[in-house]
C-alpha cells in the first residue's frame, strides 16, 4: 500500500500537526512577535528574527487552510509585528531582528526577506487585511535590491541602508526563493513568479547539480561561480553540501513543475536523481538520520542529524509518492517517519526536538529549545495534499485537521 493512503498514517499526521500547532500556540509575544520556547515550552530571552516571524504566519496558513481555527490569534500577531515591527519605516524592506520591539543593527539578507513574501502570499490566500499592502511592498523591494535579471537569481545581503557589502552569493537564499515565488503564483496568478523560479531551478539543478553527481554546490561568488572553499557559519553557511537541501530542491523542483503544466524537459527525473543522491550521501545506516553536511566530492563531512533534513526529505518522499511510486519509495517515506517518531518527535509535549543525539536529544546543540513550527508542520500536512502543487488548496477542500487529532 501506498503510506500516503493509510488511514493510520494519516491519523498520525493530523495528531502530530494538531499537537505541534498546541505547544507553538503559547509562543506569542506581548510586545510583538514570537518567543522561541524551550523544550517543555518555557520563553527563551533573546532576539525575534524575521524568519520566525514569517515562518509562524506561513504556518498558520497552512493551518487554517486545513481547517484549524487560529485559537491564539497566531496569523493577526505576525502580520503586526511584520508590517508595524519588522518593516523598516526609514530605509524599506524588513529588519532581520528585534529585541523588545525595536530593531537591531544589521544587515538586510535576502533570504528573510523571501520568507516575508511567503508569509505575505499565505496571507493573502486567506485573506488577511494586511496581506495585500505586505505583498505589494515586499515584491518592491525584492525587484528594486534582490533579484538580478541578467542572473535571474536573488543577490543575499546589504546595509541597512542598501549598500554592498559582500560578494556572498548563496544557495539556501535562492531555494527559499523559489519557494515563495511558487506561493506567491499560487496567491495571485502572476507569471512573472513562476518564470523566476524556473530560472532559479535551472541554474542550481540543471546547471550546477548535473554537473556534479547532483549534489548542489551551497556557496558562490559574484560572478555566480561555485566557491567550494567557503566556509562561513558552521550552521547557516557550512562548507561542502547539504543533503537537507537537495532533498527540498527536489520537492520544490516538482512542485514548479507541476505549476508549469508539466513539459517534457525531464524534471521528474532530476528531482529523483536529487533524492537518491542526498539519501545515499547522508543516511546514517546504523543510528538513523541524515548527516548535516557532505563534503565537496562526498564524504560525510558533519554528522550531526537535525530534524530539518528529515522533515523535508519526507516531503520529497511524499511527493514521488504521490508522482510515480517506485520500488523502495515507500520504504525510505516510512524508514524517515520510524526515526522522527522514535527519536525527533515530543509526543508528550508537541514539538520536535532540533537534534538526535546517541541516546536522546541533544540538550546543548547549536538550537536552543524546540525549533519553529515551518519544517515539521510541512512534513504532516504536505503528504495529506493530493498534488504536487496548490496544496493550500487541497488542505482547504480536505480540511484533514478538522479530523480527530488522536490516534489509537
Amino acid at each position: 500500500m501506498n503510506p500516503l493512503d493509510d488511514a493510520a498514517h494519516r491519523a498520525f499526521l493530523i495528531a502530530d500537526a494538531h499537537r505541534a500547532l498546541d505547544f507553538f500556540d503559547a509562543s506569542l509575544r506581548p510586545q510583538g512577535g514570537f518567543h522561541a520556547l524551550d523544550h517543555d515550552g518555557t520563553p527563551l530571552d533573546g532576539p525575534q528574527e524575521l524568519h520566525v516571524t514569517t515562518r509562524m504566519v506561513h504556518c498558520q496558513a497552512l493551518a487554517q487552510m486545513a481547517g484549524r481555527d487560529d485559537r491564539a490569534g497566531v496569523m493577526d500577531h505576525g502580520m503586526q509585528a511584520l508590517w508595524h515591527l519588522h518593516r523598516d519605516a526609514d530605509h524599506g524592506g524588513y529588519h532581520w531582528a528585534l529585541r523588545d520591539g525595536q530593531p537591531v543593527e544589521g544587515p538586510k539578507l535576502a533570504y528573510g526577506h523571501v520568507f516575508v513574501l511567503l508569509a505575505a502570499s499565505g496571507a493573502l490566500m486567506r485573506g488577511h487585511p494586511l496581506a495585500r499592502p505586505l505583498f505589494d511592498d515586499i515584491t518592491r523591494v525584492l525587484d528594486a535590491h534582490f533579484w538580478d535579471e541578467d542572473a535571474g537569481l536573488f543577490r543575499d545581503e546589504f546595509t541597512r541602508d542598501w549598500r554592498p557589502f559582500s560578494t556572498y552569493r548563496g544557495m539556501n537564499a535562492n531555494m527559499h526563493g523559489v519557494e515563495a515565488l511558487l506561493a506567491a503564483h499560487e496567491a495571485t496568478g502572476a507569471r512573472v513568479f513562476l518564470d523566476r523560479a524556473g530560472r532559479i531551478l535551472d541554474f542550481f539543478v540543471t546547471r550546477q547539480a548535473a554537473a556534479r553527481d547532483w549534489r548542489i554546490p551551497e556557496h558562490y561568488g559574484a560572478d555566480w561561480r561555485p566557491d567550494p572553499d567557503y566556509a562561513g557559519d558552521p550552521m547557516f553557511r557550512p562548507a561542502g553540501t547539504t543533503p537537507g537541501h537537495s532533498v527540498e530542491m527536489a520537492r520544490l523542483t516538482l512542485h514548479w513543475w507541476d505549476l508549469a503544466g508539466r513539459p517534457d524537459d525531464g524534471t521528474p527525473d532530476r528531482a529523483r536523481a536529487l533524492v537518491d543522491r542526498a539519501l545515499a550521501d547522508a543516511w546514517d545506516a546504523e543510528q538513523g538520520g541524515l548527516a548535516y553536511t557532505i563534503a565537496i566530492g562526498g564524504g560525510v563531512a558533519d554528522p550531526a542529524r537535525y530534524w530539518w533534513p528529515v522533515t523535508e526529505a519526507i516531503g520529497a518522499l511524499a511527493a514521488l509518492l504521490k508522482l510515480d511510486p517506485r520500488p523502495g519509495d515507500a520504504d525510505w517515506y516510512r524508514r524517515l517517519w520510524d526515526f522522527a517518531d522514535r527519536r525527533l518527535i515530543d509526543h508528550a509535549r508537541g514539538g520536535w526536538f532540533p537534534q538526535a543525539g546517541p541516546d536522546g536529544p541533544v540538550q546543548d546543540g547549536h538550537f536552543a529549545g524546540k525549533p519553529d513550527l515551518y519544517h515539521a508542520l510541512q512534513a504532516d500536512l504536505l503528504p495529506l495534499a493530493p498534488g504536487l502543487s496548490r496544496q493550500m488548496g487541497d488542505l482547504s477542500q480536505a480540511r484533514p485537521l478538522r479530523l480527530t487529532e488522536r490516534v489509537g
